[in-house]
């Protein structure tokens, strides 16, 4: 005969059941459904929502102080590891080439940062504090290793719906750019054509390249010395031609193997009664709202430069100046082809797309030192 105790036992799940952890698990469905059917950036939505299931399964152990997905966190997201390790892998793929044929582009990559600091300001009207504020605004970057490293130093509490909007829209990039680019530019604007250099970039100025902008952001920005570093450090393993294994190595099986990890500790902070708040709803609104208003800064700074040159730059690039490498590039690519099938703009675009990735992360240092971290 099975006593009450037994009963209480075997049944001690169920009754842990809240309607929080509900909510959360059909979120983590959603998820799933995003990046398994839809291919929303599908090799980190997908380990975030196997977190977020994981994470809210009543008594979980696996979120228990010992348990694998609290050590995972501890292991690469406390200390910033994880992130750090991703940029290794996104220097590796990087090509800067098109930014040191045109070195002006990099204008366009600081301009593309505009939305972060006015959504910044935002949030605290909206009665966030400065670093929940700055780590909202970091969305607008839509550079998810960076919003993830900045978050996780100044508002933990705040990583996991911080890093579900950014990989959110980045994912969305081919839907959210057009029509901003659209609004902000006119046809005759969007079917201006540019020729390329046939400025070849020497294999010097190239290994070149990732040393000197480690010396001189680590020296003007410290709090970006890991974030700059690590980018161009798997740059600079690419460029030389020297570490070839590694290079390969970095851009494939360790990012693969950290993003997973990463995918899986973000997830485990997705737990419903820290994640179900009104605050929330609005990081993913500011957040859509920083992305908007960094596409709009860099396509105004583009027509800008338009004006300046003659009528020489198609603005359509300037929204390039967002950090998402290279998908922003690919859809001013395609904008540009639906205006003008013969009208080749991607290596342009490019260059102000690689800007934008390092100016994403000078304003991640940026916000780090204006919000006093580590200090």
């Amino acid at each position: 005969m099975i006593d009450q105790e037994t009963i209480t036992l075997l049944l001690k799940g169920v009754t842990h059941v809240t309607w929080q952890s509900t909510v959360m698990i059909c979120v983590s469905f959603v998820l799933m459904y995003l990046a398994i059917v839809k291919d929303y950036e599908p090799l980190l939505l997908l380990p975030i929502a196997a977190g977020c299931l994981l994470a809210n399964l009543p008594l979980s152990p696996l979120i228990a102080e010992d348990g694998m997905l609290k050590v995972l966190y501890n292991m690469g997201i406390t200390n910033e590891m994880f992130p750090l390790l991703i940029f290794i892998g996104i220097g590796a793929l990087t090509d800067f080439g098109p930014l040191l044929e045109n070195p002006r582009l990099v204008l366009l990559g600081a301009a593309g940062q505009f939305g972060i600091f006015l959504t910044l300001i935002l949030a605290l009207v909206m009665g966030f504090t400065p670093p929940e504020a700055a780590s909202i605004g970091i969305i607008g970057a839509i550079d998810g290793p960076t919003s993830i490293y900045v978050s996780g130093i100044l508002a933990p509490h705040m990583l996991g719906p911080i890093t579900v909007a950014a990989y959110s829209y980045m994912s969305l990039v081919p839907i959210i750019l057009p029509p901003i680019i659209k609004l902000l530019t006119t046809q005759k604007e969007r079917q201006i054509r540019m020729p390329y250099s046939s400025r070849k970039i020497s294999r010097r100025t190239r290994i070149l390249f990732p040393v000197v902008v480690t010396v001189l952001v680590g020296t003007l920005v410290p709090f970006a010395t890991p974030l700059i570093g690590m980018l161009m450090l798997g740059n600079l393993m690419k460029e030389s031609g020297a570490v070839e294994r590694l290079t390969k190595a970095s851009a494939s099986e360790i990012a693969n193997a950290v993003t997973l990890f990463l995918g899986l500790a973000i997830g485990s902070t997705m737990v419903g009664s820290e994640f179900l708040k009104a605050s929330t709803l609005a990081i993913l609104v500011l957040g859509i709202i920083a992305f908007a208003v960094d596409a709009a800064a860099g396509v105004m700074f583009a027509k800008l430069l338009n004006w300046v040159s003659g009528g020489k730059v198609n603005p359509m690039i300037g929204a390039a100046g967002i950090s998402a490498f290279p998908m922003a590039a690919r859809v001013v690519q395609r904008v540009a082809q639906d205006e003008d099938f013969e009208n080749f703009l991607l290596m342009h675009a490019m260059g102000a797309n690689a800007a934008g990735q390092v100016a994403s992360v000078v304003a991640g240092g940026v916000l780090l030192a204006l919000m006093g971290a580590g200090g």
